[in-house]
Parts: C-alpha cells; sequence; structure tokens
C-alpha cells in the first residue's frame, strides 16, 4: 500500500509544479513573454552565430508560444490530478485494476516530458540555441531537471503492481 501512496504523491507532485508553473507565467506575464520573446528572437548567439531556423520576432507568434506552454504546463496538471485520482480510487484494488487505473497518472508526466524535454530542450535548446544565453540557458537546465524527474516519475509509476498482502 506504501507504494501505491508513494504513487500517488509523486503523480500530485507532477501536476502541482504544472500549475505553479502556470501560475508564475500568468502573474508575471510581461516577464515570461519578454524571455520567450528573447530565445525566440535568438539573440545574442555568440558561439552558433548562423542559425538552422529563422528567428521568430512577431509578437502575436511569441504571445501564441508563451500560450502554448502555459497551456501545456496546466495540461500536465490537469492530467495528472485526474491520474491521481484515478489511482487513489482504486488504490485498494487488485493489482490489474490500480495497473488499469494508471493511464492519467502516466499521461500527465508524459505530458510534462512534452512540455519540458520537448518544448524547452528539443525545440528551445536544439532549434532556437537557448542555451547560448545566460537567460534560455537557465531554463534550458531547469527544463531539463523537469523532464526528467517527470520522466522517472512516469517510470516508477507504470512498473507493474502486485497484490496487496
Amino acid at each position: 500500500m506504501a507504494t501505491r501512496i508513494l504513487k500517488i504523491v509523486l503523480v500530485v507532485f507532477v501536476g502541482l509544479q504544472g500549475w505553479l508553473y502556470v501560475a508564475g507565467n500568468l502573474t508575471n506575464w510581461d516577464a515570461g513573454r519578454a524571455a520567450v520573446g528573447y530565445v525566440l528572437s535568438m539573440q545574442e548567439h555568440a558561439v552558433y552565430t548562423n542559425p538552422i531556423f529563422p528567428p521568430v520576432t512577431d509578437p502575436t507568434l511569441v504571445t501564441l508560444a508563451f500560450l502554448l506552454i502555459i497551456s501545456g504546463e496546466f495540461l500536465v496538471g490537469v492530467l495528472s490530478f485526474k491520474g491521481a485520482w484515478d489511482l487513489w480510487q482504486a488504490r485498494r484494488s487488485s493489482a490489474n485494476d490500480f495497473d488499469r487505473a494508471k493511464t492519467f497518472a502516466l499521461l500527465g508526466p508524459g505530458m510534462a516530458m512534452v512540455v519540458w524535454f520537448g518544448g524547452f530542450v528539443v525545440i528551445g535548446g536544439a532549434l532556437f540555441q537557448m542555451w547560448q544565453t545566460q537567460i534560455g540557458d537557465g531554463s534550458f537546465d531547469g527544463a531539463f531537471i523537469y523532464g526528467g524527474i517527470s520522466a522517472f516519475v512516469l517510470l516508477f509509476v507504470n512498473m507493474p503492481e502486485r497484490e496487496l498482502g
């Protein structure tokens, strides 16, 4: 039972992380949008000075990119909290039933990997080379941590259950 509770708690933390970032981004809208705009503009790139993708400076596209990030973080919370609730309801059930209740509990951390690994590490880091600037590098490093922790949670939650005894 303790392992099942731990899985539920970790999924809750993934969801909480998503929603705290939504709250932080909405509370600091101008600064967050400016940071995204700075990364997408590829300003001050001193290492790789020939980008493989054109800089994005259109204010509408920058705002859309920021909204996409916030939407992804919101989905991390929705999927994770739904998953944690499903697991909570199945915590005393058979191993098979608990395993079947894991769908949203896996989708939440999976979405976190899409946001922080896919969005920040792959698109921000590889495509927009955000690691070349201090502002971008801080977000890049943080996203690697958030995506990696979410991956560990996903793997742990996905481990098959044993019958309670």
